[in-house]
C-alpha cells in the first residue's frame, strides 16, 4: 500500500503462542528485581522523564531499560489519551497479538495470540502479513497489536479494518520499516510508534508490558508543564 502523507511528528516524545486468553497470565503484585531496580535508577540519572505524562513515561522508560537506548527518548512517538483508552481496555481483558513468537514471549504478564506458524506465503502475501490475517479472523475488532517485527505485518493490519484498542508499531529494519511506522501514524489509529528504522520484538514487547505493568486506579496526570526540548517527539507533531 503507498502511505498517505507523512507529516513529521512532533516528539516528547509465548508464552503459549496460539492461544487466546483473556486475563492476565500471573495475578497478584509484580515483584521487580534488584537488576532492574538499578537499570531505572540509573536511567533517571542519565534523563529526565519527569515532564512525560504517566503512561507515556512508562513506556518510554521501559523502552529505554529493555534496550539501554536513550535516543528513543526522543524516537517514539506516543498520545497518552491514546495510551489511557488502551491502558483500560486491557486491564479489561481485551486479547493481545503479536506478529511474532519472539515479541509474545516478551509480553510477560498475558497471553498473547501469535499465528505466525500457522501462515503460509503467497504471491503478494508474506508469512507475516497471513498470521496478521488469521488472528484477526480470531480476536476481530478491540484487540491490541503488537508488532515488532516485520514491515509487512504493520502495513497488513492498517488495510484489514480491524479497529484496534492500540497498535505498537515497532518493526525494525531497513526494508519498510519507517515507511510502515509513519503510515501507521498517518492512518489515525491509536498508535506507539518510532519514527526511525530501529525497534525490534523486545521494545515492542517492552511498551505493552509498560501498560501491563501499571495498575489500574494508580494514573495520575501530572500538572501541565512544558516538556524537555529534547523530548518532545513523543505526543505531538512538528509544523
Amino acid at each position: 500500500m503507498t502511505p498517505p502523507g507523512t507529516s513529521r511528528p512532533r516528539t516528547v516524545s509465548p508464552r503459549t503462542a496460539g492461544t487466546r486468553t483473556i486475563g492476565p497470565r500471573t495475578a497478584g503484585t509484580r515483584t521487580v528485581h534488584p537488576i532492574e531496580e538499578e537499570s531505572f535508577r540509573i536511567l533517571r540519572a542519565r534523563l529526565d522523564t519527569g515532564g512525560f505524562p504517566p503512561l507515556t513515561r512508562a513506556v518510554v522508560e521501559r523502552v529505554i531499560h529493555s534496550s539501554a537506548d536513550l535516543a528513543y527518548a526522543t524516537d517514539l512517538v506516543c498520545d497518552e489519551p491514546a495510551l489511557e483508552a488502551a491502558h483500560a481496555a486491557l486491564h479489561a481483558g481485551a486479547p493481545v497479538v503479536a506478529d511474532v513468537e519472539m515479541v509474545a514471549a516478551g509480553i510477560t504478564a498475558r497471553e498473547a495470540v501469535c499465528r505466525v506458524r500457522e501462515a503460509e506465503s503467497g504471491p503478494g502475501l508474506t508469512r507475516s502479513a497471513h498470521a496478521v490475517r488469521l488472528a484477526y479472523g480470531e480476536v476481530g475488532p478491540g484487540a491490541v497489536w503488537v508488532i515488532g517485527c516485520a514491515p509487512t505485518a504493520l502495513a497488513e493490519l492498517l488495510v484489514l479494518g480491524a479497529e484496534p484498542a492500540l497498535v505498537v508499531g515497532l518493526p525494525v529494519g531497513f526494508v519498510g520499516a519507517a515507511e510502515s511506522k509513519a503510515a501507521l501514524r498517518a492512518s489515525g489509529l491509536p498508535a506507539v510508534s518510532n519514527v526511525s528504522e530501529k525497534g525490534g520484538s523486545a521494545v515492542a514487547a517492552a511498551a505493552l508490558n509498560a501498560l501491563l505493568y501499571t495498575p489500574p486506579g494508580t494514573l495520575a496526570r501530572p500538572p501541565r508543564t512544558a516538556l524537555n526540548t529534547t523530548s518532545t517527539r513523543t505526543t505531538e507533531e512538528n509544523p
